[in-house]
């Protein structure tokens, strides 16, 4: 479904990203991990078409080269991204939020029942529907941006980092989510620090270090790696 070919990033004159190629697979969930600084967001920006400048290289999705598109075509196409920070219409309610996600869609009665199926995913923005986002904690606003990208219907997710600054409780349930997601047919491909919880909900993984891919595997093989534990679960 994704296939990533010598993709490059460079700021100025720092490479982030240095010619790293990858792939995504319909039906799977796909971990990118690495250290903070190791290129993972620049990578995932890059593939949301989110840089204007400084990108080389060839990234293909069902078969089109999704370079040549402006990064709103990419909604269209099926790709949705769940950014770094969350990203959320602060100032919206949770309600509105959802139907954001639904702007590129005219199909009205269907993304009424796209809304009440994130709602029965997500109980909890239920309870809140008419609540202003910018007032939830961080986990429920990380369940939000994901309930949010579920309502343009994407066929490819992009998670970027969503356990960043979440205490392990919502961690743990926000996970919960990304999986239930994974197991109704979502490919995803997921940008996470928290390589064992990556990795655990993972059939595959990569590991990126200073801009490079330096390691690729099954998931449950690179959990196993005594270099991968060394480097990012403790030994």
């Amino acid at each position: 479904m994704l296939e990533v070919t010598g993709l490059r990033v460079a700021y100025g004159g720092i490479q982030a990203v240095k010619g790293i190629t990858f792939h995504v697979d319909e039906g799977e969930m796909v971990a990118l991990i690495g250290t903070n600084g190791a290129g993972k967001t620049s990578t995932l920006k890059a593939v949301a078409r989110m840089l204007a400048h400084g990108v080389s290289g060839s990234v293909r999705y069902r078969g089109i080269e999704l370079t040549d598109l402006p990064a709103h075509r990419l909604v269209r196409e099926g790709v949705a991204l769940v950014p770094e920070g969350r990203g959320i219409f602060q100032r919206l309610t949770i309600h509105e939020n959802l139907l954001m996600g639904a702007y590129c869609r005219d199909d009205k009665a269907a993304i009424t029942g796209d809304i009440e199926h994130i709602y029965g995913l997500l109980p909890r923005l239920k309870e809140r529907e008419k609540q202003v986002a910018g007032t939830l904690s961080g986990g429920e606003q990380q369940m939000l941006a994901i309930g949010r990208a579920l309502m343009c219907r994407p066929k490819l997710l992009l998670l970027d980092e969503p356990s960043m600054g979440l205490a392990p409780i919502m961690v743990q349930k926000v996970f919960e989510v990304v999986q239930t997601v994974a197991k109704e047919g979502m490919t995803i491909l997921l940008v996470e620090q928290n390589a064992k919880l990556a990795l655990e909900v993972s059939q595959r993984g990569y590991v990126m270090e200073s801009g490079e891919i330096t390691l690729t595997d099954e998931a449950s093989v690179l959990l196993d790696s005594p270099r991968v534990r060394a480097a990012y679960l403790g030994g």
